[in-house]
């Protein structure tokens, strides 16, 4: 057991872990960009795109929870494994955000033009033959398809020694497709269903986003025995982060948030704000279920239905339970009150 237990101390440690992610994700990007382009300049284009959505910032909340719950269970700070199966997280979500925005069209990402815009107009100021949109949504799909290959491997390396972190990984990325897929259907329907829209806020925030991230870092650690915990903690601040984000895109604005705000209603995407607001209010639904259903309606309507208030006292009532679930877990001490202060960063998140 660790003797460090000060708020201060466990950040340095942590914080110091997540700069030998960032040199290591990125100083492993920069050998593929210059292995790949000697074979011939355009072959590093998908490589680059990875490498500059990294280097553009980002919270990095994946990595941040892997790291956690390696400490949180003992874990050997100095330990290679988990900043292998830190960097393989944001990888995974480097690859995801990629893909999102082909999905949303959306042309926004870290406040600089999204991957597949990026590469349309490069294919437009080169005067290439085809349409330039698909060349550019082409090189953003291979882009993330690379990024998730690349998170692969570095997940196998962490393996190494804890062989029974693959089964957990392959969970985590197959919710994060299966989330991904119904939260494209629940945008064709666009039909209010909470219990979808929370099944698809539980693949896609609480177990990608937070529960995963934890459990690997706690099998890492050879502690899974923290599962159960780690699952109910997660689970219920995914759940929070998740209702920020919709109040985020709902009210927040574009370049405070890096990408198109009001981003969700434009594209009729479900979430679980708008999924809740249409069964608590009949204006709401009366709106959803227009087929002119416009953006800017939508939002008033929302603004009007107090809907903002409750959710933000759901939120904190979803921090509160994501606290009492590590109650009685067997943590390393003061890991406990670190990871209720950091359910409350990403409840309370400004971007």
């Amino acid at each position: 057991m660790t003797s460090v237990i000060g708020t201060d101390s466990l950040r340095d440690i942590r914080n110091d872990m997540m700069h030998r992610v960032e040199k290591s994700a990125l100083d492993f990007l920069e050998q593929e960009h210059a292995r790949w382009s000697a074979l011939d300049r355009e072959a590093g284009a998908t490589i680059e795109t990875i490498a500059a959505l990294m280097r553009s910032g980002g919270k990095r909340i994946r990595p941040e929870f892997c790291l956690s719950g390696f400490l949180a269970a003992g874990g050997d700070p100095q330990d290679e494994s988990i900043i292998a199966a830190a960097v393989a997280v944001e990888l995974l979500h480097t690859s995801a955000l990629i893909h999102d925005d082909v999905f949303d069209e959306s042309a926004i990402r870290r406040g600089a033009p999204a991957a597949h815009v990026k590469y349309a107009t490069r294919h437009r100021d080169n005067g290439w033959r085809g349409d330039a949109d698909r060349f550019g949504e082409s090189v953003a799909i291979l882009a993330g398809d690379l990024a998730l290959g690349y998170a692969d491997a570095f997940l196998s390396e962490a393996a190494g020694a804890r062989p029974s972190v693959l089964a957990a990984w392959t969970e985590m990325r197959t919710e994060l497709q299966i989330g991904q897929h119904l939260d494209v259907v629940a945008a064709a329907r666009f039909a209010g269903d909470p219990k979808l829209s929370r099944t698809i806020a539980q693949l896609k925030s609480g177990n990608y986003t937070i529960h995963r991230p934890l459990l690997i870092g706690a099998i890492l650690a050879g502690r899974p025995d923290l599962a159960a915990a780690f699952e109910t903690y997660g689970l219920a601040v995914g759940e929070a982060f998740q209702l920020r984000d919709d109040l985020l895109d709902m009210f927040g604005d574009t370049d405070t948030l890096g990408k198109p705000a009001q981003l969700d209603l434009e594209r009729h995407k479900m979430t679980l704000l708008l999924s809740l607001a249409i069964e608590r209010d009949p204006a709401v639904r009366e709106l959803v279920e227009r087929p002119e259903a416009e953006a800017d309606g939508l939002q008033r309507s929302l603004l009007a239905s107090e809907m903002a208030a409750e959710v933000e006292k759901h939120i904190a009532g979803l921090v509160v339970a994501g606290g009492t679930a590590l109650a009685g877990a067997d943590l390393e001490p003061g890991w406990q009150a670190e990871l209720i202060a950091l359910a409350h960063s990403v409840a309370y998140r400004d971007k």
